[in-house]
């Protein structure tokens, strides 16, 4: 069930009838609710993967039971890593086992050695790599004894499967999430509303921005070599937006979705493309998994505390085991490898945290230094997208060396150029807007703050004729971090 579908504009409002008209005064009816909607709402896509959401949730709801009562530190170790290695060894069966298996094929061909294994058609579950680190999160903080180990099983049920945040982040924490279940909850209008205007605007990131920058981005790369510089420029620009507004989107959505319900979800895109440099860019780009890793990877290998040496090696692991976090394909390494590498002259000059703040605070427009910092970091970080999107490295090596050939100098030509010029004009007036709003959880959020009703209808309106008139309703659009 996809956010911009008919099923889910149907599915919201009986949820929302159902949850504060029904069973409002129960707090137990209302998180088994929240169970029921979320497996019916995962189920959509594929039944026959409900049982390994089930399975995760009672492996680690039994674990976090048994850490609570268990004192030898040893079988605490054990306990933890039954967890550990039962939820990545799931994720490394459904999404790595043929990558491990062919990397293991062709390393024995080029030493001479011709094996024959059989490949398994396996079918990726939908956003198993979201919910894996989301209950993992719950073991390790009970482990460390961050968190008090739940007794509800229906509650930590519900926390795993939330379905706003279930198939696409954002990945949160247990001890942030997990303690919304238990408190009772009352309709909030004022928080309500703020969720309704994020879902709009997130609707608008996803049926205007990256769908109608995903045809031109998919015909593009999908025919890269009949194709000049300026037109794979074009196309990696196109895909540098579908990816922000497909993922922001969703993010939106699913935090204002939230919201319906009385909970708050952490922010998970932050501005991204107006970040001055690469550390502020990660800072800003998926918030959720870029503290995931820092809290139960970076600082447990040692963090910044034991050395210049260390915290490179450190930094290199989290973005490189990030980058295969995202697929089971060298190029997606690669890409974390590449922006480890980006990262690495902040690191070492230490200027990692030199942008903490929002770029032109107080001022509408950035001096000159901050918009060369922006335009920077955003081209490196389009060219680091092209890893991203390419089907293999040659692939990427292609698509770039043609960049860097005299035809970028030559004027795009691709078959849908015309419909391409609106589309970029909608990106500029997207960007105006999110510059506007960048101060804010999201880029039309201080639209409440304005006094009078007619006006903030009015562009409330503009926001739908635009869906309207603009979008593309292609269901076979999925978000892309579906298949993540």
């Amino acid at each position: 069930m996809f956010f911009n579908s008919i099923d889910f504009a149907l599915f919201l409002p009986v949820f929302f009838i159902l949850y504060w008209f029904v069973v409002a005064n129960n707090l137990k009816l209302q998180n088994f609710l929240i169970v029921a909607a979320s497996y019916l709402f995962y189920g959509w896509w594929d039944k026959r993967f409900l049982f390994l959401i089930l399975f995760s949730t009672i492996v680690d709801f039994i674990v976090g039971r048994k850490l609570r009562i268990e004192k030898n530190q040893n079988r605490r170790k054990i306990l933890l890593w039954t967890s550990i290695l039962i939820n990545i060894g799931l994720l490394s069966l459904f999404k790595y086992y043929n990558f491990f298996l062919d990397n293991f094929v062709t390393a024995f061909t080029l030493f001479g050695n011709n094996i024959k294994v059989n490949s398994l058609n396996i079918i990726l579950p939908v956003g198993i790599s979201f919910y894996t680190f989301q209950t993992l999160s719950y073991t390790i903080d009970v482990y460390k004894r961050k968190l008090e180990p739940t007794n509800n099983f229906i509650a930590f049920s519900a926390f795993v499967s939330f379905f706003p945040q279930l198939v696409a982040g954002p990945i949160e924490k247990a001890k942030n999430l997990l303690p919304q279940f238990y408190k009772k909850r009352k309709f909030d209008y004022i928080l309500a509303a703020d969720g309704m205007r994020q879902i709009l605007w997130g609707l608008f990131k996803k049926i205007v921005i990256a769908d109608n920058c995903a045809e031109f981005a998919n015909q593009i790369f999908d025919n890269s070599s009949n194709m000049n510089g300026s037109t794979l420029l074009l196309g990696a620009m196109f895909f540098t937006f579908q990816i922000y507004g497909d993922f922001s989107g969703y993010s939106d959505i699913a935090i204002g979705t939230s919201r319906l319900f009385g909970f708050n979800l952490v922010q998970n895109f932050n501005f991204p493309y107006f970040s001055r440099d690469v550390a502020e860019f990660w800072r800003r780009w998926h918030i959720s998994l870029s503290n995931w890793f820092r809290d139960y990877l970076y600082i447990p290998l040692g963090g910044s505390q034991k050395g210049t040496w260390i915290k490179i090696r450190n930094t290199f692991t989290v973005f490189i085991v990030s980058g295969f976090w995202h697929g089971a394909d060298w190029t997606f390494i690669f890409w974390g490898l590449l922006n480890a590498l980006y990262f690495l002259p902040l690191l070492i000059l230490k200027k990692t945290k030199v942008n903490i703040d929002i770029v032109a605070k107080g001022k509408f427009l950035p001096t000159i230094k901050e918009a060369f910092q922006m335009s920077i970091t955003f081209c490196l970080t389009l060219f680091a997208w092209i890893f991203f999107r390419a089907e293999s490295m040659g692939h990427a090596l292609s698509y770039i060396s043609t960049i860097l050939s005299k035809s970028v100098l030559e004027t795009p030509q691709f078959s849908s150029l015309p419909e391409a010029k609106v589309t970029l004009l909608l990106i500029v007036i997207f960007i105006l807007v999110e510059w506007q709003g960048r101060k804010h959880q999201f880029a039309i959020e201080d639209v409440k703050s304005i006094k009078s009703k007619r006006v903030r209808w009015f562009r409330y309106t503009l926001i739908l004729m635009a869906i309207y008139t603009n979008g593309s309703f292609d269901e076979t659009i999925e978000f892309i971090y579906f298949q993540f």
